[in-house]
């Protein structure tokens, strides 16, 4: 009968568990100086290592959420911090509109003084565009004392221009057609040459106004950027009110006169605000 056959075999953990016993008596016995095993100190390097292991496994969980926790924070803060800077800016950007707004003020109120005449200063709250009816619409009427036919002008950048006049007058609403209106025509002559003509609007904003009736042989007389202003007859307008600037001359054969564009002076998709002034009053403020 054949005896049993006796196998010993080593798992794996209990492989692992003898290296670490074997390596802390190593330790263990060369901080001593002997290699006497002490097996409740074994023990104790072991569990301390591991300890440790699980301590720093732990801490560095930790860490991470504490870190995760610290991003969320900052980027709360940067958030907050964000929106007060676009408040701030928003609020800086107010404030030089503001100040824009009371220069202009500041500027037309003095010029407004300044007139002989009485006027009223108004703002400007609708336009119509159309190329055949184009007319602007202001906040003051007949219980500011706005007439019919009275004109208008306004100021920009420190150089004043005509506007138009008034054709429509509620009770606290005015209506002027411009002088880019085809319907508009006003007695013009030329600055220098003081030679007299008619200006007709297009009927856009955008477009030159035209002079005609301004004689060929004052042709060499004329240069681009010569101002154009008012004549002040038939008492429609103040004289030698800037209308607009000549941007181009033509010479047709059969016309015994130039035809002239011109730039006006008041830029139109600019303007805001606007005086109407009573040629018949003085201006109170003046005295």
């Amino acid at each position: 009968m054949a005896k049993p056959k006796f196998s010993f075999k080593f798992k794996f953990p209990e492989f692992i568990l003898l290296i670490l016993i074997l390596i802390s008596g190593v330790m263990l016995a060369f901080s001593s100086g002997s290699f006497v095993l002490n097996f409740k100190k074994i023990g104790f390097s072991i569990f301390s290592t591991i300890e440790s292991g699980i301590h720093s496994v732990v801490k560095g969980v930790g860490d991470t959420f504490g870190a995760v926790r610290e991003l969320s924070h900052l980027k709360k803060d940067y958030e907050e911090l964000t929106k007060k800077l676009e408040n701030y800016e928003q609020m800086q950007r107010s404030n030089a509109d503001i100040r824009k707004e009371n220069e202009r003020l500041k500027e037309q109120l003095g010029f407004s003084t300044s007139l002989d005449e009485k006027n009223i200063p108004a703002q400007i709250i609708a336009r119509e565009t159309d190329n055949i009816n184009a007319y602007i619409t202001i906040n003051k009427g007949s219980l500011q004392g706005i007439r019919k036919n009275m004109p208008v002008i306004a100021l920009q950048q420190g150089t004043s221009g005509l506007v138009g006049k008034i054709v429509q007058v509620g009770l606290t609403t005015s209506v002027i057609m411009p002088i880019y209106n085809q319907q508009c025509v006003v007695s013009a002559r030329m600055q220098n040459t003081r030679d007299l003509g008619l200006v007709y609007g297009i009927g856009s904003e955008e477009s030159p106004l035209l002079m005609k009736h301004i004689r060929k042989r004052v042709l060499d007389e004329l240069h681009y950027g010569d101002v154009v202003v008012t004549s002040g007859e038939n008492n429609n307008y103040m004289s030698d009110l800037p209308i607009g600037s000549i941007s181009k001359i033509s010479v047709v054969d059969y016309n015994s006169s130039l035809d002239i564009e011109l730039t006006p002076i008041i830029d139109f998709s600019k303007l805001e605000t606007v005086i109407v002034v009573n040629l018949y009053e003085i201006n109170d403020t003046r005295k």
